[in-house]
C-alpha cells in the first residue's frame, strides 16, 4: 500500500510512518507531537480523575510511553506541544450554570459533591493543573491552555500550528475517548492530518472506550500508529 503524502515529495527530512489504515509520508518540520492533558489531575493518585472514581492504573504506562515519544521527537526536530486543561481560580472560564460544561465536567461535579475540594481541581496555579513531573517540558517545547475537551476550542493551538507550517499532528495523552478524540476530530475538520499513538494514550471508563476511539480514528478521522513505529521512523532522522 502506497503511503499518503502530506507534503511535497521534495520536502527534506521526510519519513514514512507506519499507520492504519495506510502509512503516512510526513516531513518532520511539518509535524508536531500534541501532548493532551498529562497533568496530575489525570495521571496522579489524588488527582481529579482519581478522586472522581475513574481507574488511573493505565496512566503510569502511558507516561513511560509518552516519554519515549518526546525524546525521539525532540531529537528529530519535531515540535512538542503540551495542552493543559483547566480554568482560572474562580472558574469563570468553566462557564457557569448556563454552560453544558458546568453540568458535564466531572471535575466540577466532584467539587460540588465534595465542598472540601472547592477550588482545588483543574484550577490554574494548583497542583492538580500542573503537568506530571516525569513529563516536564524542555526548552523549545510549547505549553498551551485549554478550557474544554477539544484543544482547538477558544485556544491558540490552531494559530500556533499554522504559524509554524505544521500539518501533521501526532496525539498522545489522556483521555483517549474524551480530550484526545475531541481534539483529533476538530483537527480533521481544520485540515490537519491526525495520528493517534494507541499505546501512548489512556482512556476513561470501560476498556471498550479505548477500542471505540481507535476504531473511530482509523475509520473516519485519521490514522492510528504505535510508539515503536513512531520512534522507529522518526528515530532515523539525524539529530539536529
Amino acid at each position: 500500500m502506497q503511503p499518503v503524502e502530506t507534503a511535497p515529495a521534495s520536502t527534506p527530512r521526510m519519513v514514512t510512518l507506519p499507520a492504519r489504515p495506510e502509512p503516512l509520508r510526513v516531513a518532520a518540520d511539518q509535524t508536531a507531537v500534541v501532548v493532551i492533558d498529562m497533568q496530575n489531575a489525570y495521571a496522579s493518585p489524588g488527582g481529579y480523575v482519581d478522586l472522581a472514581g475513574f481507574d488511573i492504573e493505565g496512566a503510569a504506562g502511558a507516561i513511560g510511553q509518552i516519554a519515549k515519544v518526546l525524546e525521539t521527537a525532540r531529537a528529530a526536530g519535531v515540535q512538542v506541544i503540551y495542552l493543559q486543561n483547566g480554568w482560572d481560580p474562580d472558574y469563570v472560564e468553566a462557564g457557569g450554570p448556563g454552560s453544558p460544561n458546568w453540568h458535564k465536567s466531572n471535575a466540577l461535579k466532584t467539587m460540588r459533591a465534595r465542598p472540601d475540594l472547592k477550588g482545588q481541581l483543574l484550577a490554574r496555579g494548583g497542583w492538580d493543573y500542573e503537568l506530571v513531573d516525569a513529563l516536564k517540558p524542555q526548552p523549545g517545547d510549547i505549553r498551551l491552555h485549554k478550557t474544554r475537551y477539544s484543544a482547538f476550542f477558544n485556544s491558540q493551538l490552531d494559530s500556533t500550528l499554522r504559524a509554524r507550517g505544521i500539518r501533521n499532528l501526532v496525539f498522545v495523552g489522556i483521555a483517549t475517548n474524551v480530550c484526545v478524540e475531541s481534539t483529533l476530530r476538530d483537527g480533521f475538520h481544520l485540515e490537519y492530518f491526525g495520528v493517534m499513538l494507541e499505546d501512548a494514550t489512556h482512556h476513561l471508563g470501560p476498556d471498550f472506550m479505548q477500542a471505540a476511539t481507535v476504531y473511530n480514528v482509523e475509520k473516519f478521522f485519521g490514522w492510528v500508529s504505535t510508539v515503536a513505529d513512531f520512534c522507529g521512523s522518526f528515530g532515523q532522522i539525524p539529530r539536529e
